[in-house]
Formats: structure tokens, sequence, C-alpha cells
């Protein structure tokens, strides 16, 4: 019996280490690494001693014998990564990172951001050095995208938050929330009260289509929807028109299965979960029956992993709609799944296509319909969106690369919803270079560089601000390491400038500033109060999605 790794894999790769037989695959110096769907065991190899799963921060590893009908599936996924990969261990006993040496005294670090990135850089640092760290976010809240990005119905994904929660108890790191850098404190200001500053803001921003029509009412980003549906109280007063019968989503990235599957899926399912009660209402009234994924290229280069595309699956009173005729490859893409080398995933990713395109749709189901090759040209309506138009595209190689290239042949849908899912773009931050063609601040191994390319003091990054918005929530682990170990290596050397400030003189300072500061006192009375009202409604939590209410419950 082997140990399986399934969909709500994270990447953290906090597995890897524990594993006494190093059977885990990709590891993070690999190659592969960067661009894996997910880990993977390798059945022969694995000797059933679970060490893995105590290690894993979000429940994804099970007993090949506990695996459920909608998990089953995964056992095959392990099995056929190992056999493109044949395990070949040079397995040596890992070094411990360096840490900073005792006689240095305390490092004291300013972590902007409280997301994933922020939240692996801040545990890297708590468990390398003698450390202060203070950790800022704007909204009262700390977590970002694990508890404002991922889907609901993925609850299991969320559970990384309890492995942060664990290692953020002692006072050694502290909470500044709702504290907006650059409005109630300057980056010099940080850098004085500080020996580094690391920025992890993310992606904030989402990326534009450049067509006609794109700003009408009913046509929005999907990062909106996202953001409203799990209770931002950014996006709380936000409206999106579910009254029609179809909605089209132009993008085929998680993110787009995401919300497809939270427009489709029964509410009373949803009711379960965290999702914020206004959507949760909101989504009861809803009569959209029909959600068109549209995505620029083939079903080979879909953005989507194969295990998210696979759980379509599983969704009750939902059918998955493929057009077979989708699915003929242009000459590149034939050929590259022929190649008995090819990567696993590709292969289930047109395998899944192919059978879903073999089913006969339920009368009277809801329909997550796939459309490949087609790129949105225009948004039209009357004063809002009601049709998404569109062009055909061809695959064609360019420099090596596939790309998608505009036909004669058009098209178009009837939609009163239409959401673009197409990537994230980061935004400048106040005081600190920037790169407006990447957007993200440029670095080296997550040292800040100027103009001249050479390292800002005392100034480092991490996450999709650092490398752009790639990999899930786990893959920040390895890029926050990363990060630090620089940090700490210029803390070693001598590099970074003492803190004119302590601790103490930073609280008072923000106190002064911000009288409604949320520190870890008050997000424990929020957290609590949610999870008590999730308790009575059987839920994991009640959130509160307005800035007021989240105050009050800070503050009680």
């Amino acid at each position: 019996m082997a140990y399986v790794i399934t969909q709500r894999c994270c990447n953290d790769a906090s597995c890897v280490p524990e594993c006494p037989v190093d059977c885990i695959r990709p590891t993070p110096e690999s190659p592969e690494f960067a661009t894996a769907e997910q880990l993977y065991i390798d059945p022969d190899t694995c000797i059933d001693c679970g060490a893995c799963v105590d290690a894993c921060p979000v429940e994804a590893i099970f007993s090949e014998d506990d695996l459920t009908a909608s998990l089953a599936r995964f056992k095959d996924v392990n099995a056929a990564y190992f056999q493109r990969h044949p395990l070949e261990s040079n397995f040596e006993p890992l070094v411990a990172p360096t840490r900073a040496p005792k006689e240095l005294g305390t490092l004291r670090v300013a972590v902007i951001g409280a997301g994933p990135a922020a939240c692996y850089a801040a545990e890297e640092l708590l468990r390398r050095a003698e450390v202060e760290v203070e950790l800022f976010d704007r909204l009262p809240t700390p977590y970002g995208l694990v508890r404002a990005g991922v889907a609901p119905d993925h609850a299991g994904t969320k559970l990384v938050a309890n492995m942060f929660e664990t290692a953020f108890r002692r006072d050694t790191l502290q909470y500044y929330l709702n504290v907006e850098v650059g409005k109630h404190i300057s980056h010099e200001e940080l850098m004085a009260h500080h020996h580094a500053v690391v920025y992890a803001v993310g992606a904030s921003t989402d990326r534009q289509l450049g067509v006609p029509g794109e700003d009408l009412p009913g046509s929005h980003s999907a990062t909106e929807f996202v953001a409203w549906y799990n209770g931002h109280p950014d996006y709380a007063d936000r409206e999106f028109d579910l009254s029609g019968e179809r909605a089209v989503i132009v993008g085929n990235g998680n993110v787009a299965l995401d919300v497809a599957r939270i427009l489709t899926m029964d509410p009373e399912a949803l009711a379960k979960t965290d999702v914020a009660d206004y959507a949760l209402d909101a989504l009861r009234r809803s009569t959209i029956t029909e959600v068109v994924v549209l995505g620029r290229r083939g079903p080979l280069q879909a953005a989507y992993s194969s295990p998210e595309f696979m759980a379509l699956t599983h969704l009750k009173g939902v059918d998955v709609v493929v057009d077979p005729a989708d699915l003929e490859l242009d000459p590149e893409s034939r050929a590259v799944l022929d190649d008995p080398d090819v990567e696993p995933h590709l292969k289930l990713k047109y395998t899944l296509a192919q059978e879903y395109a073999a089913k006969t749709p339920t009368p009277g189901n809801k329909r997550i319909v796939f459309r490949y090759l087609v790129s949105p040209t225009a948004i039209t309506g009357d004063g809002k969106a009601e049709t998404v138009e569109f062009v055909h595209n061809d695959l064609v190689t360019e420099n090596g690369r596939t790309v998608a290239r505009a036909s004669d042949r058009t098209g178009c849908l009837d939609a009163s919803l239409v959401l673009r899912s197409i990537g994230y773009r980061g935004e400048p931050v106040a005081d600190i270079p920037f790169d407006e063609v990447n957007g993200v601040i440029p670095n080296e191994k997550g040292r800040v560089l100027q103009a001249d390319g050479s390292p800002l003091p005392g100034v480092y990054v991490s996450g999709w601000i650092k490398r752009g918005p790639r990999g899930v929530i786990g893959s920040n682990r390895v890029d926050s390491a990363q990060t630090v170990d620089a940090l700490i290596e210029d803390f070693t050397a001598g590099k970074l400038a003492a803190p004119s400030a302590d601790r103490a003189a930073l609280r008072a300072l923000l106190a002064q500033r911000q009288p409604d500061l949320v520190d870890r006192a008050g997000w424990k009375a929020i957290d609590a109060a949610e999870k008590t009202a999730g308790k009575t409604a059987g839920r994991p939590r009640v959130k509160f999605t307005s800035l007021e209410n989240l105050l009050k419950a800070a503050k009680s």
C-alpha cells in the first residue's frame, strides 16, 4: 500500500524532506518544480510510513485504500509521473539552512503584506534567526488570498492558514493589521525601525482584454467576482447581474474554473462553506444555467491544471461540455501528444477533454462549456453587456513557441455576465523601484535592485510581486526561503544598517497614526467571532464583510 497526493496539493513541499525514502517528486531543487501542477509519490518506493501525511499543511495526502471516488484517479496520476520520471535518488541528508549568528543580536524585519508569500517569509525568519517580525497589512485580517481568493468549496486549501497560526503564536511576531504602508507609515520610517523590509504585496490588479465594450456594465474582472463571493470588504458592495441564462468567462486558468464552479454548483452545497452571506443569497436567486469558458489556445495549452479540470467531473447536477471538433489538434500539438516522453499532465488534460466530449449532457443539468481557440474581439449591448463577439484562432509556431493567431472566422455568444480571467499584474510600491513592463519589483534572488543594478540595502521582495503571478499558494514557500537566504546573508555580512528606533517606538508611532490598528488580540477576536457564528450555522466560519463590522469585532 502507498500514499497518494491528490487534487488540493499546494506545492508547499513540506512533505519532501519528511520522506525517509526520498520518493516525493519533483523536489524544490529540480527544474520541474517551478511548473509542476502538483507533487507526486512513487508507489513502488513508498513504505507507507505516513510521515508525509503529518507534514502536509492542506491534508492532500491519503492512503490509496482511503481514496474517495472523486480522488481515486490520483493513484494513476501519481504512478504516471514516475513512468515519465523514473525515480533515481541521489538522496543525501538535507543541510540545515543557515541561521543568523546569535552574537549579532536581534534581527528586526518588517514584512509588508500578510498573504501566503508574506507568511512563508515570516515563518522562515522565525525559524532561522533571533528575530522580531512585524507583519503589516492594510486589511484588518491576515492571509490574503487564502482568505479572499481560494474558492469557498476548496476548504482544504485554506488549512494552510492553520500552519501559520501555529508558527505565529509567539510575541516575536507582531500583527499590524488595518495599517497601510505609504499612508500610516512610510518606507523611510519602516527602515528606521528595522534592519530590513520585505515587500510581499502580491499582484493586486487584473490584466485588461483591450477590446471595445470591456467597461460596459455586466463586464467585470474575475478578480472582483472572486473577492465579492469571498467577502473581501473592498468588494462587498459590488453587484453582478445573475439574472440571465449564460455567463462567459474569458480565460481558462484555475481561477476561471473556480468561478465556473461557483456559478453552477448547488447553492445549498455552498451554504456549508465560508462563502459571503450576501453572495450566497445572490447565487440562490441566480438564473444562470450555462457558463462558457473561452480559451485563446488549444486543449493542450489550456492554463488550468489537470487536477482542477478533473474535479469538474464530480459536480452534482452540472455537465461539462466539450465540442469534439475543438479537440482536433494542429500538427505541432499532435506531435507533442504523440511523443512517448510527453509529460503525463498534458496527456491527462487531453484525455479528460476527450472524456467530456464523449458524454451526452443530461436534460435539466447546468452546463460548463469549454471553447478552445477563440479570443473575444468586442463586448456589445444596449447600455450593458449582452453579447461577446469573438474570432477563431489558429495555432502557429513562432520562434519555437506555439502562439494563437486570429483567423477570418468569427462568432458571437449572448451573455448577461462577462468575466475576464486572463492574469494579474503587480502595482508600484511608493519609494521602491518598479519594472513597468513586467509588473514586478526588480530583484535578484529577492534583493531589490536599483536602476544601476545594485541592491537597495535592506529591501527585499517575495511572492508574485517578486516573480510575477505564477504558481500556487505553496510555491511561495521555496520563493520566500530564497529571499530569507539573501536577507540573512546580508545581515551576517554586516550589510544591514541597525535600526535607530525600537519595537516600542514603532507601536507608539502607529497607535498615534492609526487608532483602528488591529493587533494579534484584535485578529484573534475577529477569528473567534466568525468561527462561533459558523459553528451555530454548521459552517467553518461566517465572515464579517465590512470594515465597520471587522473593527467592531476586533475591539470586542
